[in-house]
């Protein structure tokens, strides 16, 4: 299989360096992980109303065709909310074993209308770069380094599009990390489903993936190479041996997990776009915590600009906003 034709995700190398190299970030992590858990014990947590989150999408380019169209961004926006209220069309593929798991994570996205100094803006920045190709050191995330600064990381989701090197797809910060990197990295050509978007990662599923992370999600066979001792710390979704790449045929069998094997259409496994639509409740509990905790600041400065019942168009990325993030059981 071709380098290009395999998804790479750096979120766990960059958590592997910030644990190194970031004083702190290993024992937020840890207390972060303790809440959600606790969060978990209390049952069917989910969040009381749905929660929209003000986002700001950074373009930084080199060649011209990598400055992607406001069109792109839009096609981008709009599979990221179907894809966390379940109202994707795909998502009648997934087995009829696990329809019962499927969740709606009550979260969508919409681009800021206002800046970090209240002017209003498009939810959109542009960055003519000299750097040819972004690695996982968060040098597009900085002006001194060729890239473009995050906004507030307690006020909005920064996503930064690039041209990434090394086969690299995407990568997220965990909640926990410095506020100056905070946020996602995708590659433009697996960005949204019109423009440069290519396949097999022309359906926006890569972003869907990243924002997974970035809120608090692992792989889902745990990150352990091809063993299946790892942990997804997810109990709805099945052990597996590693990840799955391409269009796997279901069921797929590891670890002795059939006879439905591995939930290799889940998000956060490494299938192409077009295979992957679905969320788990247990992972949409984690969503959740992630939100009444770690990033409660966001979720309540998306509550503060929640446009009143009927107003706005929820779930197209028009308007910012989104309900108050109460843990419910």
């Amino acid at each position: 299989m071709a380098l290009e034709s395999v998804r790479r995700c750096g979120t766990m190398p960059v958590h592997h360096r910030l644990i190194e190299s970031v004083s702190g970030y290993a024992q937020r992590r840890a207390e972060i992980e303790n809440f959600t858990q606790q969060a978990a014990l209390r049952g069917q947590a989910r969040l009381g109303q749905v929660v929209r989150l003000p986002v700001v999408v950074h373009i930084v380019w080199h060649d011209e065709s990598q400055n992607i169209s406001d069109e792109q961004v839009a096609s981008q926006l709009a599979v990221l909310n179907a894809d966390f209220r379940a109202t994707n069309p795909d998502v009648v593929k997934v087995p009829a074993v696990w329809q019962p798991l499927v969740a709606d994570a009550r979260i969508e996205f919409a681009l800021a209308k206002t800046d970090p100094e209240g002017r209003p803006c498009s939810g959109i920045t542009r960055t003519r770069t000299e750097t040819v190709a972004f690695g996982t050191d968060d040098s597009v995330k900085s002006s001194a380094t060729g890239g473009a600064d995050a906004w507030p990381a307690d006020r909005y989701l920064n996503i930064w599009v690039c041209q990434l090197a090394g086969g690299l797809l995407g990568y997220a910060q965990f909640p926990g990390g410095p506020a100056a990197t905070d946020g996602v990295v995708v590659l433009h050509s697996a960005f949204g489903t019109t423009g440069t978007a290519t396949a097999p990662f022309d359906a926006g599923r890569t972003l869907t993936h990243e924002i997974g992370h970035w809120l608090n999600l692992r792989h889902i066979w745990g990150d352990d190479g091809d063993g299946c001792s790892g942990d997804d710390f997810v109990a709805d979704t099945p052990n597996q041996g590693g990840p799955n790449y391409g269009s796997p045929t279901w069921p797929k069998i590891s670890c002795d997990n059939g006879p439905n094997g591995d939930m290799f259409m889940n998000y956060m496994d490494y299938t192409d776009d077009r295979s992957m639509y679905m969320f788990t409740v247990g992972q949409a509990e984690r969503m959740a915590a992630t939100l009444a905790g770690p990033r409660a600041a966001l979720a309540a400065a998306a509550a503060a600009t929640t446009a009143p019942s009927g107003e706005g168009e929820a779930g197209t990325g028009a308007q910012a906003g989104g309900g108050t993030p109460i843990l419910t059981t």
